[in-house]
């Protein structure tokens, strides 16, 4: 990035139920409950893990969803993004991966702190319910990658989006 600061490797999941619903949490700056967001489930790649152990275990961790409930496909967009998140800016180089469950009772498992001042909750949400909604939804063209994505399948390749930076 352009301070020099590394890329953080994250690996996140477009998790449609059977019903082709997408799973977003809720999410919000810890110091101020007012400014808030939704997002894909997923956060960053640790230690010695690959980007798929780091979707199953974020996955299963943010949502209870454990790897026999979960069906991980392919890599279907990237992204950079840069943003301020609890005091600092973070640099993220995004990878999402499809998935499909059966499941859909979620509940938050084991958050960290952080995300435990931070998840406000989960919500499956629609194609058309994302497309109508007025709020702030991370990546910002998630409801139209998210139709195509429902109408032509997923890629042969990774879609590279825009980088993000808020």
């Amino acid at each position: 990035m352009p301070d020099g600061t590394p890329l953080r490797r994250v690996a996140r999941v477009v998790l449609l139920d059977p019903r082709d619903r997408i799973l977003l949490l809720h999410g919000h700056e810890p110091d101020d409950p007012s400014d808030t967001w939704w997002f894909t489930p997923g956060g960053g790649v640790e230690g010695d893990e690959t980007r798929e152990q780091a979707a199953l275990r974020e996955l299963a961790e943010e949502t209870g969803l454990g790897l026999t409930d979960v069906e991980l496909g392919p890599v279907v967009w990237q992204r950079v993004c840069s943003f301020p998140f609890a005091g600092r800016r973070w640099h993220q180089d995004e990878w999402y991966y499809l998935a499909r469950t059966d499941r859909t009772e979620v509940a938050p498992g084991a958050l960290t702190e952080l995300e435990t001042r931070s998840v406000a909750g989960l919500r499956w949400w629609t194609s058309a319910e994302l497309s109508a909604a007025r709020e702030t939804v991370y990546p910002t063209r998630l409801a139209e990658l998210l139709r195509t994505l429902l109408d032509e399948g997923p890629p042969s390749t990774p879609v590279v989006l825009a980088p993000e930076i808020v």
